[in-house]
């Protein structure tokens, strides 16, 4: 069964979600996990595979857009089928990707903005409801 964890920001920036997302990858990457980043459309697929450069000086992190048909340890999907993927999906989507149990791992990134901390409510109950592993995490940023 999926482990889905909530990552509680404490800022209300979207782009924070997208940093930390960043860097959520990179760790799990760096243990060895596959990754999985699902956004919305292909105009975000470009904004990560960018930010994914840019995040911090210091890291490389191999990643390519799923739709390019190369298999990278960390990809960006933006609504294809996620192949083989099974290891941790990154959900930046504004719905849950209707395929997220395939995953051993699920992170929801909660920014506070009202229709966000709405979203995140109501999927924390969905899940609840289903009987997944729930873990919520508060992160306190200074960026």
């Amino acid at each position: 069964m999926t482990r889905i964890d909530f990552y509680i920001l404490s800022s209300d920036q979207p782009l924070q979600a997208d940093i930390f997302a960043c860097r959520l990858a990179e760790k799990a990457y760096r243990t060895g996990l596959r990754v999985l980043l699902a956004v919305d459309n292909p105009e975000r697929t470009g904004q990560i595979d960018q930010l994914l450069w840019t995040f911090r000086e210091d890291s490389f992190l191999p990643h390519a857009p799923q739709s390019e048909g190369q298999q990278a340890a960390i990809e960006i999907n933006s609504g294809e089928d996620p192949g083989a993927h099974h290891g941790l999906l990154i959900n930046l989507c504004s719905k849950v990707p209707s395929w997220f149990s395939r995953f051993d791992r699920l992170a929801e990134i909660v920014v506070q903005q009202p229709d966000a901390l709405q979203r995140s409510r109501s999927r924390f109950g969905h899940f609840r409801d289903r009987g997944y592993p729930l873990q919520s995490h508060k992160i306190n940023q200074n960026m």
